[in-house]
């Protein structure tokens, strides 16, 4: 595995892959990696030769009050864990250089960012959308893979891959839970042992949605109340639930194909989302 800093290397590994005839994945991070990760890379490994993996906390998806400077960062444990996973190339930009001085430009995706994450953290999927924007030009990879837990940023990059020509194939990979049903998050180390297991009641809420849904209850607003009432019940403090068409992220009157219930709450300092498929669908990738 090699782990590079500077543009020039990146292109340099990339370029090197390419002229040996490799087809490359990528897979964006921000570091303090975990299953889920790896889940991403194992993915990635199945759908190109050459896997290339940034770690990268980009700041610019980080409101005033958010936890940018608290976000972990274990660069050491990373490289291990991305060293196991097969990883082929680790791009480890700096900040001062990736947003050199004076920069000033950014993406704006319209559409699937208005509610959700997007009306809760304004700003937020324009900093993601720069960055990823920016990391594929750096990469130019043939397929990126995305993890179906951050459900609105999929159906961003989803968008901007098809509004601006993007060349790449978008692979959506399923989410990793814990044994108590958990999402994976890095964030989830924030949590104290108590919280920890309150969170659990997150995913209970909306699988037992998912139970409703497959027993007939098709209207959302209902689903969308018993299961607020749920994680209200549970002590979270609720920033939405919604149940959405996973690829225009627009709120369903009925029930469809693919009709997804998505959730953000928070426990103590800590905000956690997660979403579960009501009813299949196509393949998001």
């Amino acid at each position: 595995m090699i782990t590079v800093t500077s543009l020039p290397e990146l292109r340099g590994g990339v370029a090197g892959a390419r002229d040996s005839g490799k087809s490359i994945a990528f897979v964006a991070t921000m570091g303090a990696l975990h299953a889920g990760h790896l889940a991403l890379v194992a993915r990635a490994k199945t759908e190109a030769d050459f896997v290339v993996v940034s770690i990268f906390v980009n700041p610019l998806q980080f409101a005033a009050n958010e936890d940018l400077a608290r976000y972990p960062r274990v660069p050491e444990k990373d490289a291990a864990l991305l060293d196991g996973a097969g990883a082929d190339l680790v791009y480890r930009p700096d900040e001062g250089t990736f947003y050199a001085k004076g920069f000033s430009t950014a993406v704006e995706v319209s559409g699937v960012t208005e509610g959700g994450e997007g009306e809760v953290r304004p700003g937020h999927f324009r900093g993601v959308a720069t960055v990823v924007a920016k990391l594929f030009l750096q990469v130019t990879p043939d397929v990126t893979v995305f993890g179906r837990k951050d459900l609105q940023q999929v159906a961003v990059v989803r968008r901007m891959i098809q509004d601006l020509d993007f060349p790449i194939r978008l692979v959506v990979a399923d989410t990793v839970r814990e044994q108590d049903g958990l999402a994976l998050s890095s964030r989830n180390a924030y949590l104290s042992p108590e919280e920890r297991r309150q969170a659990a009641a997150l995913p209970r809420a909306l699988f037992a949605a998912r139970e409703l849904a497959a027993h007939g209850a098709g209207d959302p607003n209902l689903l969308s109340r018993v299961t607020r009432d749920a994680l209200e019940d549970a002590g979270f403090e609720v920033d939405y639930v919604q149940i959405v068409d996973p690829e225009t992220m627009r709120p369903l009157e009925r029930l469809s194909p693919g009709a997804t219930i998505a959730a953000a709450v928070r426990v103590g300092r800590t905000r956690l989302i997660d979403n579960v498929p009501l009813l299949a669908g196509p393949e998001g990738g």
